[in-house]
């Protein structure tokens, strides 16, 4: 595995969203009209085929904590690209409406794996107070799929079975590169963490709200993902070029959309919650009633895009915030509900098209935006405290406060980050250096690259090691599990205690015993070698430049 730092993780995460969620998923409304004109395909069939991803979506969400506990983040990662690259195939090579449906169903499964992947690897590889950027970096990646889809569109008219062929490269990419970059394990807990809020004390109230109101969100989102295009083109007259515009202004809106949701969420949601979903009604009802402006339609088209974005975003904070303890399901609940209600729009607005046209079926759907945004007083704001709590309670909102609220120590206190355990531990100039005055052990961060190899075998490769010192003993250099190849180690009988750093786990390979070891449940003071390994020097080699 290469090392990636938290920015570079971000970038490459988000890269991964755009190709499993820009091009796999979102990109099919952009090229219904071409793909409909074509196949000969009503509107109703269309609105069908347009309900699967999101079906597929819901099923590979529901499976996606447990597939990744037991593949970890890369192979989880991997196996959504593949379905990517298949469906993705299958788009471009269809023939009829059975072929693509099957593609664009194995499109949602590539979509409903990639986010739990790469939220395990992030909470194995990267620093927790940066949790909260990482995500938003990587939320942001749908609209930057959405906008490279665009010229696709531009400057390949009519030829849209080329442009899900490039899509299938880039996914193949994807893949290749998530197997080089992702680590093999899924995310590393500490072991004084928190245990999450049992079932019968969670705020069941506020979550029934919020998944209602994500799931009328998907249901009035969805005409314009699966239908805006083919109305500018059909009722419009526009040619099929002009969605591309139409697209790239969504894109470029909702990147956005991601500030917006973090301010709405440190603020006051339900107002916030109420604008967002009138914008929303609002691009619907303009685009049916001037379809033909071209300035008019991509301007909908910018007010969608920033409502949209800023929506999902302030779900996927709700969500944490509401299960501070329960990382993989705070933000998959409100996403199903709003794949769920995609899912359940879609067809309907074929049906309400067949049978009224395009101006009164999206005029309809306008419509009940306006009316569940008037019921936004009751979306799930912050959790009243009493008044002892309240100058406390404002500042523990927001994602980040979500994630740090999850890892506390017996006190109730955030556990402090191995980076300020490292710097504690480490002497600074001009201070006592007798012996008498050294600590038995200490702690140093180690930014230099450290290799282990067996024979030419690559065991580990890290830029995250943390240097150990004991007196009397031999320097020892603890890498994180993320970084080491954990598929060639096993677990060994032998269990040795330490009274400086607690009970140690040993590991072996096929031919060489209690080749490592690590410290899973360390003493106190000692938290920050919690999921690294150390090697026995005399056994394997180290390379450090």
């Amino acid at each position: 595995m290469k090392s990636l730092s938290s920015t570079g993780f971000a970038i490459f995460g988000a890269a991964l969203i755009a190709i499993s969620y820009g091009l796999a998923r979102f990109a099919f409304g952009l090229f219904v009209p071409q793909i409909r004109d074509e196949l000969g395909l009503a509107p109703d069939v269309i609105g069908v085929i347009g309900a699967l991803p999101l079906i597929s979506f819901l099923l590979a969400t529901v499976v996606a904590p447990f597939i990744t506990d037991h593949l970890g983040a890369r192979y989880t990662a991997v196996l959504s690209g593949v379905f990517g690259v298949g469906g993705l195939v299958l788009i471009g090579q269809a023939s009829d409406a059975l072929m693509l449906g099957v593609g664009v169903f194995a499109c949602g499964i590539c979509t409903g794996l990639m986010m739990p992947a790469l939220t395990a690897g992030m909470q194995a590889i990267v620093k927790r107070s940066l949790h909260g950027r990482v995500s938003s970096v990587m939320n942001a990646g749908t609209s930057i799929g959405v906008i490279v889809a665009v010229p696709t569109v531009l400057f390949l008219v009519g030829a849209w079975r080329l442009a899900y062929l490039s899509f299938a490269i880039c996914a193949a990419i994807g893949v290749v590169a998530a197997w080089f970059f992702l680590p093999s394990v899924s995310r590393i807990v500490p072991s004084n963490a928190a245990p999450p809020a049992p079932l019968r004390e969670l705020p069941w109230s506020r979550l029934v709200r919020l998944t209602l109101f994500a799931y009328v969100m998907g249901v009035v989102s969805s005409a314009y993902w699966i239908f805006a295009p083919d109305l500018v083109v059909t009722l419009g007259g526009l040619p099929s070029a002009s969605t591309g515009w139409l697209w790239l202004a969504v894109g470029i809106a909702g990147l956005g959309g991601a500030v917006v949701a973090d301010l709405a969420d440190r603020n006051n949601p339900p107002i916030t919650h109420a604008l967002m979903l009138m914008m929303l009604a609002a691009s619907l009802a303009l685009l049916a009633a001037s379809p033909a402006q071209t300035l008019l339609a991509a301007f909908s088209a910018l007010v969608f895009g920033l409502a949209y974005m800023s929506l999902t975003g302030l779900y996927l904070m709700t969500g944490i915030r509401l299960l501070p303890g329960r990382l993989s399901v705070g933000p998959v609940l409100p996403f199903m509900a709003v794949s769920l209600g995609q899912a359940t729009g879609s067809p309907v607005v074929g049906w309400l098209v067949d049978g009224f046209g395009y101006a009164d079926a999206f005029s309809m759907f306008a419509s009940l935006g306006i009316l569940v945004a008037i019921l936004s007083p009751f979306y799930p704001g912050h959790i009243e405290h009493g008044d002892d709590e309240a100058a406390e309670a404002e500042e523990d909102t927001g994602l980040q406060a979500a994630y740090d609220h999850q890892l506390q120590n017996e006190e109730g206190e955030p556990l402090a980050d191995p980076e300020d355990l490292q710097e504690d531990a480490e002497p600074t100039v001009g201070e006592n250096t007798d012996d008498n005055a050294i600590p038995p052990i200490s702690l140093h961060p180690h930014s230099n690259r450290v290799r282990v190899y067996h024979d030419n075998t690559l065991l580990a490769d890290t830029g995250d090691a943390i240097e150990l010192r004991e007196k009397g003993c031999p320097l020892r250099r603890y890498i994180p599990k993320a970084d080491v190849d954990m598929s060639q180690l096993s677990i060994s009988s032998t269990v040795t205690h330490c009274p400086l750093k607690g009970d140690s786990t040993y590991y072996s390979l096929p031919d060489l015993a209690d080749i490592a070891w690590s410290y899973d449940h360390p003493i106190d003071g000692m938290d920050a070698i919690a999921g690294h390994l150390a090697f026995d020097a005399d056994k394997v080699t180290e390379r450090v430049k």
